[in-house]
């Protein structure tokens, strides 16, 4: 996320990317502080995603990786998958390469200033993607024609313009999923950020930290959560699950450019500690949203866990950290700073969180 476009801080932001690529009135749920993701016989197969703006994009590579478990996902503030690969990318240098991907995600597949180059590339990211599936790389894309997505893009978004939402959906139509399973949303007032009806939210048009802002009576946990689950059943204003802050180091003590913090958090029903069967349902944070730099907000403030309580949802929230030389905002990868195969099953990000979802389904 980058909150301005003035031309001095677009150059900044642009030479922090190519530095990477050479080196409330509700009531949350109580905390529980425990050292291990707990096993809950949860439902693998009914895994979903969603994430916001780094979230989005790194919610839409783990569905397209894992799509034979997924079965929907939410892109906010985001968009198409595979959007940052440099289209000769696999000629260039591994530095070269990267920088590439670092300029291409900022001007191309965030504030959109390459279209006269023809970039983002639509057709080719499809032809991408299903060469990853037929290299088995990534899951086989029939699994795709099964979900539902949901996409939203906000009119006073100054971060991620809204044209990258309309296509990603014309990537989804053209990967498979059927248009009557794409529910895409666009609030004219809104900036870059997630839409709560939680108070204190930002103004709706805002566009800074910690990205999370009220636009009205929308509640956007509740539009993308009962699109792709219809939700039975209320909102539950005070929450009596488990919110647990658990040990990531387990998920990535082999996989060293990860750049997972050492802790990320779980909200876990009541019933499903008792009863399995429980879905799963990952919430990606955005840039400068980890819980070292925003607390807990993305996860107390969003209403997934409002949601998620009397719907046996449970809700993992993973967390990346800082990485001065790498990763300096907190992002989730999409550009290839933590390996060149950040977009297949095989990325390590990708890898530890479904680590973390194998531990959620795992018998106790």
């Amino acid at each position: 996320m980058f909150a301005s476009l003035t031309i001095a801080r677009r150059s900044a932001a642009l030479v922090a990317l190519v530095a990477i690529a050479t080196l409330a009135t509700t009531t949350s749920p109580s905390l529980t502080r425990a050292a291990d993701l707990p096993a809950l016989a949860a439902a693998k197969d009914q895994t979903s995603v969603s994430g916001i703006s780094s979230g989005a994009y790194m919610a839409g590579q783990y569905q397209i990786a894992h799509s034979a478990s997924v079965v929907g996902a939410a892109i906010i503030a985001g968009g198409p998958y595979g959007c940052a690969e440099a289209k000769y990318g696999g000629f260039m240098l591994p530095s070269m390469r990267l920088a590439s991907n670092a300029w291409q995600s900022l001007d191309g597949c965030m504030l959109d200033r390459l279209s006269f180059y023809g970039t983002p590339d639509v057709p080719r990211m499809e032809a991408d993607t299903r060469a990853l599936a037929s290299a088995g790389r990534i899951d086989p894309l029939a699994g795709l024609a099964r979900q539902r997505v949901y996409i939203f893009s906000g009119g006073k978004d100054n971060v991620v313009k809204p044209r990258m939402a309309v296509l990603a959906a014309e990537l989804y139509l053209r990967l498979g999923v059927p248009r009557a399973q794409i529910k895409t949303a666009h609030l004219d007032g809104a900036g870059h950020g997630f839409v709560t009806v939680r108070e204190p939210a930002q103004a709706c048009g805002l566009s800074k930290p910690p990205y999370i802002v009220g636009c009205g009576n929308y509640d956007q946990a509740w539009h993308l959560l009962s699109h792709i689950y219809e939700l039975a059943g209320p909102r539950v204003e005070r929450p009596t699950g488990d919110l647990i802050l658990f040990d990531q180091q387990p998920f990535t003590r082999d996989l060293p450019t990860a750049t997972m913090s050492d802790n990320g958090m779980v909200f876990i029903p009541k019933s499903c500690r008792t009863e399995p069967g429980c879905r799963i349902h990952i919430a990606f944070h955005g840039c400068r949203q980890n819980r070292k730099a925003a607390g807990e907000t993305f996860i107390t403030e969003t209403g997934y866990t409002n949601w998620a309580d009397a719907n046996r949802i449970v809700v993992l929230f993973p967390d990346v950290t800082v990485d001065r030389t790498r990763n300096p905002l907190g992002c989730w990868d999409w550009w290839g700073y933590t390996s060149f195969d950040y977009l297949t099953r095989s990325a390590p990000q990708i890898t530890a969180v479904r680590r973390m979802v194998e531990r959620l389904s795992a018998r106790p």
